[in-house]
């Protein structure tokens, strides 16, 4: 019996509307080490929370294809707007691995004790029907408050999540929850990990916060595992960054945000 274990050391393809997937590819990197990654950030089109279906879901595909012409071997949407709009249509496309995120609702639902969940989101999330029906279908009995985040998105993709007038803009949406009771709050945007010393502070710590990159990384894992297409865990993998709006900022804010210097390339597509 051949008992030969086989790798596939292919890259795993991550990508979102701009920078706030890196927080999804973050995790992925922690957990699993010997993966190599490409991360695409569609910065020339950030923020897609304002954008139609339609254009979302075309720059989804756009991306997606340049991945896999990059012979990537699973695709992480790192990206809920995309997500809820485009992960179906994608899928219907492509054989390998789509693995997308979804706001927690389920595991807020189950874990509020007085059944009040909040979730934050882009506006373009927050009026799909398919978000609503993920709510509905996973809300237990709990009342889930939908709160819409504009501007938010743009201030972290500018490098201000730390600023003054994020914390002001912040304060505007979290306020009125903080007032309705709710205990536990979703993160249904990638983007907003990256704010959240600022709910943290603003909600004074009182309020349950539930993000998805570790769901999101474990369900990828096992995807891997169970269609073989793992990496050798020996090797220490590479990790390439792109971007279709390169510019001396961004190059600062990825290295930043990842918390090492990295070169951030040009995506020459669309």
């Amino acid at each position: 019996m051949n008992t030969t274990k086989t790798f596939d050391n292919r890259s795993i393809g991550i990508f979102d509307s701009g920078i706030g997937g890196l927080s999804i590819a973050k995790r992925i990197s922690e957990q699993l080490p010997h993966e190599n990654l490409i991360y695409v950030a569609d910065s020339q089109h950030a923020p897609y929370g304002e954008k139609s279906t339609d254009f979302i879901t075309q720059r989804v595909i756009v991306i997606a294809q340049q991945l896999i012409k990059q012979e990537c071997k699973a695709l992480v949407i790192a990206c809920n707007t995309a997500t809820v709009n485009a992960i179906s249509q994608l899928r219907a496309q492509v054989d390998i691995p789509i693995i997308g995120v979804e706001p927690a609702i389920k595991p807020a639902a189950k874990q509020s004790l007085n059944k009040k969940v909040a979730v934050l989101v882009t506006q373009a999330t927050s009026q799909n029907p398919n978000f609503q029906r993920l709510i509905d279908t996973h809300q237990n009995g709990a009342l889930v408050t939908i709160q819409p985040c504009p501007g938010l998105v743009e201030l972290i993709e500018q490098g201000k999540q730390n600023s003054g007038q994020c914390y002001q803009l912040l304060k505007k949406y979290l306020e009125p929850l903080i007032s309705a009771g709710v205990d536990t709050l979703v993160l249904g945007c990638t983007h907003y990990p990256f704010v959240l010393e600022a709910i943290t502070s603003i909600t004074g710590g009182l309020i349950h916060v539930l993000e998805t990159a570790t769901p999101v990384t474990s369900y990828l894992s096992g995807q891997l595992k169970d269609k073989g297409l793992s990496a050798n865990i020996k090797q220490t993998g590479k990790h390439q960054f792109f971007s279709s709006k390169v510019s001396e900022h961004q190059q600062q804010l990825f290295s930043q945000l990842w918390q090492t210097p990295l070169t951030v390339n040009a995506l020459t597509i669309l």
